[in-house]
């Protein structure tokens, strides 16, 4: 396991490396304010990420959304896509998935807010066959894992379209897609 402060202070130099005028951090305060309308808590790595670092704008490719102040954030892409989704009979997007970054063409990064071990989860809306549950993959089975990935260039996202991708791990099928979207109501916070 890695040691979290070491990983914060590897993220804030390669987002400074690649983007030197990021947003400001967020305060608690407006941590809670995410929280409270998101009705679940941030996992504590995904939180200090926007206390510690920046409101987004790093990460992988698309960068990671601002919490809930701008035009798109996690938190109205996730409200978005939950009210879309308790609209329909066939439900797409799990309560406590908070999209995190969109990689284009629908797809989304997201992380389980809910399960303990905060898997980084890709969204494929493309691969939509019939059934939701196979659009949900794992992408790391951690956030720390994700983030470890992008410091180290070795996640399937940071290869060029024109590389060999034959050594790089795919995403797994998610085994608890089926499961999750069957339950509508939203997870209660827990400490």
């Amino acid at each position: 396991m890695t040691d979290p402060d070491s990983l914060i202070r590897r993220v804030v130099a390669k987002a400074h490396e690649i983007t030197p005028r990021l947003p400001p951090a967020l305060s608690p305060a407006q941590i809670a304010v995410a929280e409270e309308t998101l009705g679940f808590w941030l996992p504590p790595l995904l939180a200090r990420l926007y206390q510690e670092i920046a409101d987004g704008g790093f990460g992988p490719d698309y960068q990671l959304y601002p919490l809930n102040a701008g035009e798109t954030t996690a938190v109205n892409v996730y409200q978005a896509e939950r009210a879309e989704s308790a609209r329909s009979e066939d439900p797409h997007w799990p309560a406590g998935v908070l999209p995190i970054l969109t990689w284009g063409c629908g797809m989304y990064a997201a992380v389980d807010c809910v399960d303990a071990q905060t898997p980084v989860l890709l969204f494929e809306p493309n691969a939509f066959d019939g059934d939701w549950a196979e659009t949900w993959f794992v992408d790391a089975p951690t956030l720390e894992d994700w983030l470890e990935s992008w410091l180290s260039d070795t996640g399937w996202f940071s290869v060029d379209g024109h590389e060999a991708v034959e050594d790089l791990p795919e995403p797994t099928p998610w085994t608890q897609a089926t499961e999750r979207l069957s339950i509508s109501r939203s997870y209660p916070r827990t400490t």
